[in-house]
């Protein structure tokens, strides 16, 4: 059966419902919070994926310092480097040398019993100085007896040829660069290549083109290997050296590990990959070690080798010119027997110096002779495959832990917190580092979490301020600055929409307000409002209730709402007889100008009625205009107790219930009311002073007095009523003097 199509009005009630939930789901301040954490970590982990050069140096920089705090130890190793230094320069003359001096050094190093002899240089251009060359530049120049010494130099041997020779009875590794500028050069292949996995040429970047050393000289060598660095080193600082380099069809070893493979008279290298058995494909192709003899080294994803250095030491160090010293062959043998020995520069002219992690400068050839050392003390540092994905995954557990706290504890909690978390990453890392010889970088993860807590933190912040904007337009002025500063500071107190609280409510009206507002003009009347309502408001305010609404010459207040106010009974009671002293002020000193007016009664006179109970509190109205306010029985009852005021001839009134909270309050029983609605009286209570009041002695014979009066009129005991009335008569203040005409008057219907 096939379903209806919705109707178009459906769909938009489908999508207006969508719409009015992320609404609501936007206004509140936490998902706005979570929303931002969730924007700043994905945009996070999508930039150390891309892997910039600022995120890969940042990172590499971290490697460095360990590094730095723990170098690779010193092992004694047989590796030696045959080093074209300033004393050598000195002794034998500016670079480059006839190669018959090099063919002499080679021929040395073999007699001296050296394992290997590799070449950190290249020999790209014919010898000058060979006789040859000699008999070039003489054709030209008119010289005496040029004929005869073009003859005598074609009878001495080409320097390159002799170069050559030397080459070939020793076992010997010549360099070459690898270049992006396209040429057909290409060196020869002396090593075989076994791979298990991913090809290498699938993996390795080809080269266009080399820079190499004479054909002449490249046939004669036992072994040839690239001497390029790592192109990812963009910041003068070595930390990689490519093992492997391919032209798109043939591999050659790296420099280090020809000089390796020719040291143990092996054929070839073997390579392994993703793919190969026993290590799962990822999909993404990737070199993963190689093999050179008895020697294993892991490598990275693209065929490099991070460097674990170690210092540079003149240990490792023979100079040139003592090689070919014969009064220096005791000292120089015992170095130089069944090592792999490296000839290179570090004389400063020949621009040859290199930046390490360690912040040592160092010639080229001492980088490739600490990886031959590392390789064979199998002494390591490696970044695993694997570490990419976990330093993302920490990214997110770290944003995702720094947004939880935030939201959980506040910010002030979650910055410490932040703090020990960022410290245990660094020290995890370390230890990986350590123990492990793993690079694990501990720097971004942190600094994404330290993100990720600033956006949260401010997205609070904003929502915070706007939360006390909103707090200061609907309360400031209805609550007291104390308070208010309170709600501010814990808006979370106040829930908009409706709460069941207990609280204190008041009623507050103007006696005989009709007369007044009749025989006053309109603005004078709003006058006369104002100068009643300001210090009546204050009076509400300094005890902290909550000023509902102003209702002509009346007012609504509560306590307890909507924040808690442990004793709002007892500060109710205070507002009223403060409420009762600013009256008596302005009645005293003619604040409302009605006695210079000449009215008949210029005394202004107020009734309060309190009651205390569980009221629905909240914010009512709409979003563009709401009041927060109370409603329920409570209010309903403080309302009659006050307009039950004027019966009991006083002007403050309380409810049992409020009695029964109170403390410190005067308080007498002024009898009972039978409320609309209510099947029992309502008993209430006039309030005849404060605790000093409450404290004194007459209140205290008052209250005695008191007790017999009700006692008395209780009984239906005229005379005795009338006695104890005339007592508790003498001893009562100005604030309930007129309750006792209300029981003058119900003495006279006994």
């Amino acid at each position: 059966m096939n379903r209806p199509e919705r109707s178009p009005r459906a769909r938009w009630g489908r999508t207006a419902v969508l719409l009015i939930r992320l609404r609501r789901f936007w206004r509140h301040k936490n998902s706005r919070a979570v929303t931002a954490a969730i924007a700043t970590l994905v945009a996070l982990t999508l930039l150390r994926a891309y892997d910039p050069r600022i995120v890969s140096e940042l990172k590499e920089r971290t490697f460095d310092a360990y590094q730095r705090l723990q170098p690779r130890p010193f092992t004694e190793q047989p590796v030696r480097i045959v080093d074209i230094d300033e004393a050598s320069i000195a002794e034998f003359g500016q670079w480059p040398w006839p190669r018959t001096r090099l063919a002499a050094v080679t021929r040395r190093l073999a007699e001296l019993g050296a394992g290997v002899v590799a070449f950190d240089v290249i020999f790209s251009e014919p010898d000058r100085t060979t006789p040859s060359q000699l008999g070039a530049d003489l054709q030209a120049a008119d010289v005496p007896d040029r004929e005869l010494t073009l003859a005598l130099l074609a009878r001495l041997p080409d320097h390159d040829q002799l170069f050559a020779d030397a080459i070939g009875k020793s076992p010997v590794v010549l360099g070459f660069a690898a270049s992006s500028a396209a040429n057909d050069k290409r060196p020869p292949v002396r090593a075989g290549l076994a791979f298990v996995g991913v090809k290498p040429t699938s993996v390795l970047t080809p080269f266009r083109g080399t820079v190499a050393s004479l054909p002449l000289l490249q046939d004669a060598a036992a072994g040839i290997g690239g001497i390029n660095l790592s192109s990812r080193d963009r910041s003068g600082i070595v930390r990689r050296v490519p093992m492997l380099f391919a032209d798109g069809e043939r591999v050659y070893p790296g420099l280090a590990v020809e000089a390796l493979r020719v040291a143990q008279n092996q054929k070839g290298i073997i390579v392994r990959g993703t793919g190969a058995s026993g290590d799962e494909d990822t999909g993404h192709a990737a070199l993963i070690d190689m093999r050179v003899g008895d020697f294993k080294l892991p490598l990275t994803d693209n065929g490099e080798a991070w460097i674990y250095y170690d210092h540079d030491r003149p240990e490792r160090y023979v100079s040139f010119r003592d090689v070919l010293d014969p009064a220096k062959e005791a000292e120089v043998r015992p170095r130089i027997e069944g090592a792999i020995v490296l000839v290179g520069t570090s004389a400063t002219g020949l621009l040859d110096l290199r930046a390490t992690p360690l912040g040592e400068i160092v010639p080229g050839v001492a980088i490739h002779a600490q990886l031959i050392e590392q390789i064979i003390a199998q002494d390591f540092i490696d970044r695993p495959d694997w570490a990419n994905g976990l330093e993302i995954v920490l990214t997110l557990l770290f944003g995702a832990l720094v947004t939880g706290l935030v939201l959980a504890f506040g910010a002030r909690f979650s910055f410490y917190a932040g703090g020990v978390v960022f410290a245990a990453a660094v020290a995890a890392s370390w230890l990986a580092f350590s123990q492990l010889r793993l690079l694990i970088d501990p720097i971004y993860p942190s600094l994404a979490a330290f993100a990720t807590y600033v956006a949260v933190e401010r997205v609070l912040h904003l929502a915070s301020d706007h939360e006390k904007k909103f707090v200061r337009q609907a309360f400031g002025q209805y609550l007291a600055p104390e308070l208010l500063a309170r709600l501010e500071n814990s808006p979370q107190a106040m829930k908009l929409g409706g709460e069941s609280r207990e609280i204190t409510v008041m009623f507050m009206d103007v006696r005989g307000f009709t007369p007044i507002s009749e025989a006053l003009p309109a603005t004078d009347l709003v006058d006369f409002i104002n100068t009643l309502l300001a210090p009546l408001s204050d009076a509400i305010q300094d005890e902290l209730g909550t000023i509902d609404k102003y209702i002509g010459d009346s007012i609504m207040a509560f306590w307890n709402a909507p924040l808690d106010i442990d004793d709002h009974a007892t500060r109710a009671c205070r507002a009223a007889l403060k409420m009762r002293a600013a009256v008596a002020m302005l009645n005293d000193t003619d604040g409302f100008g009605f006695a210079a007016r000449g009215f008949p009664d210029p005394v202004v006179r107020i009734g309060v009625g309190i009651n205390a109970g569980l009221a629905c509190v909240g914010n009512m109205g709409s979003q563009k205009r709401f009041n927060y306010s109370a409603m329920g029985d409570v209010v309903n009852v403080a309302a009659r107790i006050e307009s039950a005021s004027k019966n009991f001839h006083t002007d403050l009134l309380v409810s049992h219930d409020v009695v029964g909270l109170v403390r410190g309050v005067a308080l007498l029983e002024a009898g009972e009311i039978l409320l609309k609605g209510k099947s029992k009286p309502t008993k209430v209570y006039a309030i005849a002073g404060d605790e000093t009041v409450a404290a004194s002695v007459d209140f205290i014979e008052l209250t005695r007095l008191h007790r017999w009066l009700l006692q008395s009129i209780e009984a239906r005991k005229p005379p005795e009523a009338t006695d104890a009335l005339a007592a508790c008569r003498a001893l009562a203040g100005d604030g309930v003097v007129g309750l006792y005409d209300y029981f003058e008057e119900r003495i006279a219907t006994l």
